[in-house]
């Protein structure tokens, strides 16, 4: 099944703002025990599981890590966190180590840590995250527009990712303290998401070069199977129904954002968007896991929006949907061995 894009010119996407910090406030996961994919003695959707892939983007704010660790703990999921390195490092050290393509020494559209000590808490989640199974994935650094960008360009932007997090703990002023298989865990990442869902031609090949399996770049019309391009399997978040009308949004927070408030924060009608969002959710959903059983993915930040309407939607969700029976709440990388072996037993769904 050919994976549908569209245009990025066409959609709004996320804005520097909506991931900066606040400064008031401070070897890779395998799929996860129970989720195996069965052969079916007959190769329909029913035969197979309905996979939920839930993925933040950014990932920053401390609390919401500590927020987001306990609510995969109470629902049963892992997910997917593609983090931006940018927030491990402080303005000092980026200005002197990080320069994107096109950009002055030091930019960043989305900041810095504001403290060593921000930073040393950071760590220590994304290591308890990936502990806990859960995929750490890349964002790139400073949340540059890539659209432009040669081969080259986003070599260069992932070689400062990793350099980010070999000294992470170093940044953090805490290096005594970095775990044994740290290193080995920044080694084994192997999936990206490009900021503003912006793409070049030497994307791709970038990333085949860095090692990663797959890329989580592109927008599809609705729920659809990645895309093998280039050795990187390719994903999309995918444009779903939502709203009285029905009209299509990407199915991420900061769209919805965008589309209930023009992208202002409104905590008034929070409830409203809350409920509204959570249905867009669950008709998704039951699209798939009473039709064809074609992954859902759904993408969020480390931002509440219009007074956290998202991630209650977010959890509601979750909390009702994965302990339903044949579903998975799964990261991008648990993902990619149940789809092949789906594409194995039921090619025709491909």
């Amino acid at each position: 099944m050919h994976v549908s894009t569209t245009p990025l010119a066409a959609l709004i996407l996320l804005p520097p703002l909506a991931l900066m910090p606040s400064v008031a406030r401070a070897d890779p996961p395998q799929p996860a025990a129970g989720i195996s994919q069965p052969a079916p003695s007959s190769a329909t959707a029913s035969n197979f599981q309905q996979l939920v892939i839930i993925s933040f983007d950014g990932a920053h704010d401390n609390t919401l890590w500590e927020r987001s660790l306990a609510m995969s703990r109470q629902v049963g999921a892992h997910f997917t966190y593609f983090l931006s390195c940018t927030f491990l490092m402080t303005k000092a050290e980026g200005g002197r180590s990080y320069r994107a393509s096109g950009h002055k020494q030091g930019a960043s559209n989305v900041g810095y840590a504001q403290s060593r000590e921000e930073i040393a808490t950071r760590v220590r989640h994304i290591w308890q995250a990936h502990q806990d199974g859960h995929d750490i994935g890349s964002h790139g650094c400073g949340h540059f527009d890539g659209k432009d960008w040669s081969e080259k360009d986003w070599s260069d932007e992932f070689s400062a990712f990793d350099a980010a997090l070999d000294k992470a703990w170093e940044a953090g002023g805490i290096a005594q303290q970095e775990p044994d298989g740290w290193r080995s865990m920044v080694d084994g990442i192997k999936g990206f998401r490009a900021p503003y869902l912006s793409t070049s031609t030497g994307l791709v090949p970038a990333e085949r070069k860095a090692g990663l399996s797959y890329d989580a770049s592109l927008v599809t019309k609705g729920p659809a199977w990645p895309t093998l391009e280039g050795g990187v399997e390719r994903f999309g978040l995918p444009l779903i129904p939502e709203g009285p009308s029905g009209r299509r949004v990407i199915g991420m927070d900061y769209n919805l954002f965008v589309r209930h408030s023009m992208g202002v924060e409104n905590r008034k009608d929070s409830a409203t968007f809350e409920a509204r969002t959570l249905k867009a959710y669950r008709d998704a959903f039951t699209a798939q896991y009473d039709g064809a059983r074609i992954p859902l993915q759904l993408g969020f930040h480390f931002v509440e929006m219009n007074g956290g309407a998202y991630w209650r939607a977010l959890e509601t969700f979750l909390t009702e949907t994965c302990g339903k029976p044949d579903v998975a709440c799964v990261s991008y990388a648990q993902a990619l061995p149940l789809i092949e072996a789906r594409k194995k037993a039921d090619p025709s769904a491909f």
